[in-house]
């Protein structure tokens, strides 16, 4: 493998890592006005906004870093691709910022109306990047109109074709479906309950919808040996299904995080060696030589990356271990925010 592969599947695994992370996250702000429904709404809120309260802001730390590599190792697909999807990028992060502060200041102020605010500002800040993931990724695989000064020619709507927003769907119901897992993994009582129930409940879409767009991707732009991961996205989401049924959260998280993985896998493989083809010429296509940056600079990198990687991977795994008993509504405190009135 050359130094130029080795910097294309490092970009496959830093976006794999902050799709399976994050991922979860946007599941649980996408069911938390569900799953924070009935008696004691307030806290059950509370307790689903919990499960990820101590590492959210952590996993964003996965996306940072993609693009902080994706600008040093392949500067040329960095500016194409931000400056070729700019509203689409700059909606999705104007969403992840409307998320932050939601969830940073939702218990400053001890209001109904201030909390019930936030909690539209988390999930409009979840939703939309689900879904815009997906519409991204399926743009990445089916390309788009790059010409030979390595400009996107085509207009917005050219972004939303049919194929990507089945990758939009996929993605937003694909994340819900790993953030009810992860709801019923770390809650107990009838939030647990709840959780699992609606696990069970998405898993169905979620399999015919992912399958739909795994399958499409494959037949259109699939290699031989991304077959497999196309079997693991199935298997991993068919087994989820009973595990969930049976309140084997742990088992069935490891069975969706499989899935959004294995779905990475798929995307990346299926692009390789194009890391954004033009729909104008294969000739303008931005492959993993021409986007690049040079060889040596790509060497530096490695040797930062050998050293720094291992600490931030070891020190986010031990804060999930941490942070990994369950919570219920008895470990809820009142409110201690400012008061309006």
């Amino acid at each position: 493998m050359g130094i130029h592969e080795a910097w294309f599947v490092v970009i496959a695994f830093l976006f794999l890592g902050y799709f399976v992370l994050e991922g979860f996250d946007f599941g649980v702000g996408m069911l938390m006005p569900i799953l924070g429904r009935g008696a004691g709404s307030e806290k059950r809120r509370r307790v689903v906004l919990n499960t990820i309260g101590p590492v959210w802001d952590g996993n964003e730390v996965w996306l940072i870093t993609a693009l902080g590599a994706l600008f040093a190792a392949f500067p040329e697909w960095y500016a194409t691709l931000l400056s070729g999807f700019y509203l689409p990028f700059l909606v999705l992060i104007v969403s992840l910022i409307l998320r932050v502060c939601a969830i940073e200041y939702r218990g400053k102020i001890d209001d109904p109306v201030w909390r019930a605010r936030c909690d539209a500002g988390i999930g409009i800040g979840s939703w939309i990047p689900a879904v815009l993931w997906g519409v991204v990724l399926a743009n990445l695989i089916r390309g788009v109109a790059v010409d030979s000064d390595k400009q996107v020619t085509g207009g917005l709507l050219d972004l939303f074709s049919p194929y990507a927003l089945l990758g939009g769907l996929t993605t937003a119901l694909l994340f819900a479906l790993h953030g009810a897992v992860f709801i019923a993994l770390k809650t107990a009582d009838e939030v647990r309950v709840d959780a699992g129930k609606l696990a069970v409940s998405l898993a169905v879409p979620a399999v015919v919808v992912t399958g739909a767009w795994a399958l499409w991707t494959q037949l259109a732009y699939g290699k031989g040996w991304t077959w497999i991961a196309l079997g693991l996205v199935l298997a991993a989401l068919a087994i989820a299904l009973p595990l969930a049924r049976a309140g084997r959260e742990g088992w069935a998280f490891g069975a969706t995080a499989a899935a959004v993985a294995s779905l990475v896998v798929l995307v990346f493989g299926s692009m390789f060696p194009n890391v954004l083809p033009s729909t104008i010429d294969s000739a303008f296509d931005l492959t993993i030589h021409n986007a690049s940056s040079s060889a040596y600079t790509l060497r530096i990198m490695s040797w930062a990356a050998l050293f720094t990687a291992p600490v931030v991977i070891g020190y986010q795994a031990w804060t999930y271990w941490v942070f990994r008993q369950r919570i219920s509504m008895a470990h809820i405190p009142p409110p201690i925010g400012l008061r309006t009135r």
